[in-house]
């Protein structure tokens, strides 16, 4: 779940920083994600996400991006968050 977004000010490509909730196991990642085209910060907030957190951190202008917010490129350059359509558990691994 998204804790936190901000725009990601020093990015090369339009991007915002988000504090994502991955559960008491990992508790909260950062990560850098373009996805300004479609959503804004504030909509962003308790929003739950599908991230991959088995890649090595990427260190993204000043930031450490600790794991990678997945989403659907769309032709025209944005991209679609993927979620769940039902609540579930921070943390919860995708089976």
């Amino acid at each position: 779940t998204v804790v936190s977004a901000e725009v990601f000010e020093n990015a090369r490509n339009p991007a915002y920083i988000l504090h994502i909730d991955c559960g008491a196991e990992l508790g909260i990642l950062k990560s850098s994600a373009q996805i300004t085209d479609l959503y804004e910060p504030d909509d962003l907030i308790d929003r739950q996400v599908v991230c991959v957190v088995n890649f090595p951190s990427k260190q993204i202008g000043h930031i450490q991006s600790q794991c990678l917010v997945t989403g659907f490129p769309q032709e025209d350059g944005s991209v679609v968050l993927i979620a769940p359509d039902q609540p579930v558990a921070n943390g919860l691994r995708l089976s």
